[in-house]
């Protein structure tokens, strides 16, 4: 009897132990997530998506990139959606529009995909993609500073915005 009740006071430590400890891998990480992005990432937000980010911010741009030494826009967010969500919405900025379901800007959720036509045309075509974290921030590749958090009230995005997609 003793052994059962000493195994029992064992398990239910060993259990209250690990949880404290997976609390505190949490916590630890969504606070480096947090430092490193400058949002305020929380245990309901997709820590994988934000992982994959983390890897890639400051990653230098260039045209066809695919690679942490360079990405384009397209590049990059084609990874990030392959990687997180395990989806291929296509490697141009169009072909992702094509294959998003369009949604409002109001309705926008993390993961989902911001359309910008930055071509200095009036085409309704997408020539830059990003993807919807929270509150406005978006993550995209942008050509001065590689892979970066903007937000969607900035005046440019402003201008430039054509639509959001949803493929979830």
């Amino acid at each position: 009897m003793r052994i059962i009740k000493f195994s029992f006071i064992a398990l239910v430590l060993i259990i209250i132990t690990s949880s404290c400890g997976t609390n505190r891998q949490i916590k630890a990480k969504t606070d480096y997530l947090s430092y490193k992005t400058g949002l305020k990432v929380s245990p309901k937000n997709n820590l994988k998506l934000y992982d994959e980010i983390v890897q890639w911010l400051g990653t230098p741009h260039c045209m066809g990139g695919t690679t942490l030494r360079c990405v384009d826009c397209s590049g990059f967010v084609n990874i990030i959606i392959k990687n997180v969500y395990g989806k291929n919405l296509g490697r141009s900025s169009q072909d992702m529009l094509a294959n998003c379901d369009k949604i409002r800007k109001r309705h926008l959720k993390e993961g989902d995909l911001v359309f910008f036509n930055t071509s200095g045309s009036k085409s309704k075509k997408a020539s830059h993609v990003g993807i919807y974290l929270q509150n406005g921030a978006f993550v995209h590749t942008s050509t001065k500073s590689g892979v970066m958090i903007s937000n969607l009230d900035e005046p440019y995005y402003l201008k430039t915005w054509l639509s959001a997609g949803s493929f979830q």
